[in-house]
């Protein structure tokens, strides 16, 4: 047998019963047996959607003397050495049982009940309000009324993104995205068998709390694999499911909703610990740590890679792009497509003529600003490739990211003199058309940047990308699992 805080399990050959305990813990009521017969009735309806074959129907049993019978879950017994969770812990393969699980939750997703009581749950404000619970639990779990390390800094971070988002989630409702769902995905009550996955034990004493979007459910078990030393497996299994799901969330979503799991995970932890559980308080410091490498990573940011002509600008600012896994918008690109020409068509003048005359400078970086902010907006980080050699430029960029609720970083690209006249003497056609004489205009014009980090270029690419990622991300090695956007073939 094994016993949890809300039902007793007992292992009879090649069968197990579930046994709800008659407990008020105030999120259920099982002191009436109505009650706790409805609730296995209701386990059984539910879980069937993902394991039809192993919840085999709702019994009954009498002791003498009994005025009535008490329900229990009849299940088929699941074999313990085929639990994900301890494949996991013992080394073992389990890439092709990840994809199958993720095949099958995004299967059920797909077809899952929707509705407005269910999308409900899964705006931006009820995540919120899920959020602030959680925060006010822990700050009441210790007695002497201290709050864990990291907490604070955890309410910033997760108000800041919420703040910021409201389009991205209503853009998820919208795309149907909210689901009844599992709600528990965890690691231990998922069976790897011959014939395929078997999930069992979804939460099903609040409908509410089941209401999700279908990432959130994902990311539970991500969250899970994580805390078993697998955060590759957590990485494989959530682009497998976006895969599935034909999901381009953004990365950030994908990390906020880990660092939600993992919160949960530290409150119960916590509260356990002021129950005096062994190991509890070690528990909640782990799951903390992982909540706060999450939502660092899911944090939105507006990276300005900014320099004069042959400062290699361009070219930290696409591979920092590619290193982050978010999306670059170049001011040469973009100025020729106002102009309804190909990038790579020269568009060559004289300093302040042509297309780059004041006028068409302000409206290029007018439409790099705004179609930047929409990206912030839905929760898609942003490296900006533009001379930024004004300083009205550079003050609207900064309004901007404040209001998208954004951190904005700036890089300075900087390189002797005979360095930069070399690279554009050489440089082969490209997006950009500044030439020498215009690159020495702009010099002779170029305000003081002081709060940009300036980027020496003139070193290896590598050199410039880590002096980059130190600005943009600067806690370090303590990094989360980098979550790509799934792969997925075109209409």
């Amino acid at each position: 047998m094994c016993e949890t805080h809300t039902a007793v399990v007992f292992f009879v050959g090649d069968r197990a019963y579930k046994v709800k305990k008659p407990v008020d813990l105030g999120f259920l009521d099982y002191t009436v047996c109505a009650d706790r017969r409805a609730a296995c009735e209701r386990e059984v309806a539910l879980n069937r959607r993902f394991a039809p074959d192993v919840y085999l129907g709702v019994g009954e049993f009498r002791g003498p003397g009994a005025e009535e019978s008490e329900p229990l879950v009849v299940m088929r017994r699941m074999p313990a050495g085929r639990r994900l969770s301890r494949l996991v812990r013992e080394g073992a393969f389990v890439d092709d049982a990840l994809r199958a699980v993720a095949r099958q939750l995004a299967a059920w997703h797909a077809k899952a009940p929707r509705g407005r009581d269910v999308d409900e749950q899964g705006g931006r404000d009820a995540l919120a309000g899920r959020w602030e619970a959680s925060f006010a639990q822990v700050r009441t779990a210790n007695a002497d009324g201290s709050v864990p390390d990291g907490v604070p800094e955890a309410e910033r971070l997760v108000r800041r993104y919420l703040t910021g988002r409201e389009r991205l989630f209503d853009a998820r409702i919208e795309e149907g995205r909210v689901v009844d769902g599992h709600g528990d995905l965890l690691a231990e009550d998922v069976f790897c068998l011959d014939d395929g996955p078997r999930v069992l034990d979804c939460l099903e004493f609040d409908d509410h709390l089941r209401y999700v979007d279908g990432l959130d459910d994902a990311a539970f078990l991500a969250m899970d694999l994580e805390q078993l030393g697998a955060p590759q497996a957590a990485a494989y299994f959530l682009t497998l499911y976006g895969e599935y799901s034909a999901d381009p969330a953004p990365p950030s979503l994908r990390h906020h909703y880990v660092a939600y799991r993992a919160f949960v995970r530290a409150k119960v932890s916590l509260i356990q610990a002021r129950q005096g559980a062994p190991g509890a308080r070690s528990a909640a410091r782990r799951l903390l740590s992982t909540t706060l490498r999450h939502l660092r990573t899911s944090a939105v940011h507006l990276t300005l890679v900014g320099g004069l002509p042959g400062s290699g600008k361009s070219t930290l600012a696409g591979a920092l792009a590619d290193r982050l896994g978010v999306t670059l918008l170049s001011s040469d690109r973009l100025r020729k497509e106002l102009a309804g020409m190909p990038a790579e068509q020269s568009a060559a003048a004289g300093y302040g003529e042509g297309l780059y005359t004041p006028e068409w400078t302000a409206r290029t970086y007018a439409t790099l600003l705004d179609r930047a902010a929409a990206l912030l907006a839905c929760g898609e980080s942003v490296v900006l490739d533009a001379t930024w050699s004004g300083a009205e430029q550079r003050e609207a960029a900064l309004r901007m990211a404040a209001r998208a609720e954004a951190d904005l970083v700036a890089l300075h690209c900087r390189v002797p003199g005979e360095v930069a006249a070399a690279r554009l003497s050489t440089r082969p056609p490209g997006a950009s058309d500044a030439g020498p004489e215009v690159a020495a205009a702009l010099a002779a014009r170029e305000p003081p940047w002081p709060e940009a980090v300036t980027v020496d270029t003139s070193g290896s690419l590598e050199a410039a990308v880590s002096r980059a990622l130190a600005a943009v991300r600067p806690w370090g090695t303590d990094q989360a699992p980098v979550f790509r956007r799934p792969y997925m073939e075109p209409d």
